[in-house]
């Protein structure tokens, strides 16, 4: 699976960088390797081809003998083990999102060359759904993603969001327990660690999404020697000294990049749910509309909050723009909020599923890096001024900001490792911008390549019908070949 003294040579200056920067845990003694996975049906899974297996990982990894906790592992295997290279981690994004059912989900759109070479290997991270579960027991007003995303009040005001942040906070210091309270970026590698450990894998291969590119980055910073080919689409900016309070405010850039191809599409001729003449009338339409309901909110039976105000609206464009087939959602509910169509049936997901994702979002975010706990106020305001359409949601006030101080430093993205990392990148992501990708790169150094696409929403590889993107990173993942330089790949629309 690759040269053993190249990886070798590797290793005693990856030590000695983990070492200066705090990413391994300390403590007594190893943890004893876990047993094999026991491969077994998996309930739920699309695919039938899909298995499931437990893993036992320490809750705290500074005590590797003691309380343990479980994780929840995946697997299709290799289409022809003859061929077979090795193991694919798939890297859910999040921080909360399931990757258990990524196997299957990913099965009929993998290039058959990559479904040969590898296991696809999926994981429910810890904490989240079948994992050792975690809980805040928020009440159901704060399960609305109008209030956890911070956005302001009409005037700007962001003294209910302090109010909610304190509390959502509170209440998963309460309620969360060890588990909520050992949730962070590091551990993650680690837990992708004890995994690669109990598939028998001496390297391993991994395609990390949103927020899984930064678990990927870090698990191959803490781990390089244990890397084998790294896909890592729809990049966080790995910055130590923000993390994901920059992948928060990054979300006033991405829109503004995103949102003049939803103009383009909502201004089309033809289109039934066309909005205007011009993609140059569109955005002062929804921003005029947006004003007129922070005014005048409408009745939205079912949703939570049970209005439709101008945060409702700003909050399903910021969803709608991660996807080109979610543009006619927001097109219908302008068009009901000007009063030209009825209102949609609310989509809310069931409060199960909020509880623990959002539980595991809160921890994480809050596990990795200190949040100030002031001067949102001017932060939103500049803000409102200079990215209208977010209108200062980006730097508000999170629970972070009532945390306790983590555990541990962030770990920090360096160039020591293989040169085995190939980031794939569209130029107009509304979560995870092109500008933090160009951050990714340059912490990555000659450990990295980057494969722009000329595309707009979240998620690269196999998403847009790119063919020049979805070559590279498939020809990466079956041959290792990689580009010699960057590439940008131009539109195929």
């Amino acid at each position: 699976m690759g040269i053993a003294n190249r990886a070798a040579a590797l290793l005693a200056a990856a030590t000695a960088v983990i070492a200066a920067t705090a990413v391994t845990a300390p403590g007594a003694g190893a943890a004893p390797r876990p047993a094999p996975l026991r491969w077994g049906s998996c309930q739920g899974a699309a695919a039938p081809e899909q298995q499931c297996a437990t893993v036992g990982v320490p809750l705290d990894h500074r005590r590797p003998n003691g309380e343990q906790i479980t994780l929840a592992v995946s697997r299709i295997a290799s289409s022809k083990p003859e061929l077979r290279r090795g193991s694919l981690l798939l890297i859910p994004g999040g921080p909360g999102g399931s990757g258990l059912n990524t196997p299957s989900a990913v099965l009929d759109k993998l290039p058959e060359e990559v479904r040969e070479r590898y296991d696809l290997i999926g994981f429910d991270p810890r904490g989240v759904g079948r994992s050792t579960p975690v809980d805040c027991g928020l009440a159901h007003e704060d399960l609305s993603m109008v209030r956890l995303r911070p956005w302001p009040a009409a005037d700007g005001s962001t003294a209910q969001n302090a109010a909610t942040a304190r509390r959502v906070a509170e209440t998963c210091l309460r309620n969360g327990g060890p588990v909520l309270r050992s949730l962070s970026t590091a551990n993650e590698a680690r837990d992708i660690d004890r995994i690669r450990q109990a598939l028998g894998e001496r390297r391993i291969s991994a395609w990390g999404t949103s927020y899984g590119t930064y678990a990927g980055a870090v698990y191959a910073t803490m781990f390089p020697q244990h890397t084998d080919r790294i896909v890592l689409d729809s990049n966080d900016d790995p910055d130590p000294t923000k993390v994901g309070r920059g992948w928060l405010a990054a979300f006033g850039t991405g829109a503004e990049d995103r949102f003049p191809d939803f103009a383009t599409w909502a201004a089309a001729p033809g289109n039934p749910d066309r909005l205007a003449a011009t993609p140059a009338e569109v955005r002062p339409l929804f921003l005029d509309l947006a004003a007129r309901l922070d005014r005048e909110p409408l009745p939205w039976p079912g949703a939570n909050p049970a209005v439709l105000d101008g945060n409702a609206l700003r909050e399903t464009m910021l969803e709608s723009l991660y996807d080109d087939e979610k543009f006619p959602a927001l097109a219908r509910l302008i068009l009901a909020g000007q009063g030209a169509r009825p209102l949609p049936a609310a989509q809310n997901p069931p409060d199960a599923a909020l509880q623990n994702t959002i539980a595991v979002s809160v921890g994480v975010l809050c596990n990795d890096v200190a949040w100030p706990s002031s001067g949102h106020a001017a932060a939103v305001a500049e803000e409102r001024a200079a990215h209208p359409l977010t209108a200062g949601m980006p730097v508000n006030v999170m629970p972070c900001a009532f945390w306790p101080a983590p555990a541990e430093p962030p770990v920090r993205v360096t160039g020591a490792g293989p040169s085995n990392v190939l980031l794939v990148q569209n130029l107009r992501d509304p979560a995870t911008p092109y500008r933090g990708a160009l951050a990714l790169r340059r912490a990555f150094g000659d450990r990295a390549r980057m494969v722009a696409v000329d595309s707009g929403g979240h998620d690269a590889y196999l998403a847009n019908g790119n063919t020049c993107g979805d070559t590279l990173v498939t020809s990466f993942l079956a041959t290792g070949h990689r580009p010699a330089t960057d590439i940008r790949c131009p539109s195929q629309r």
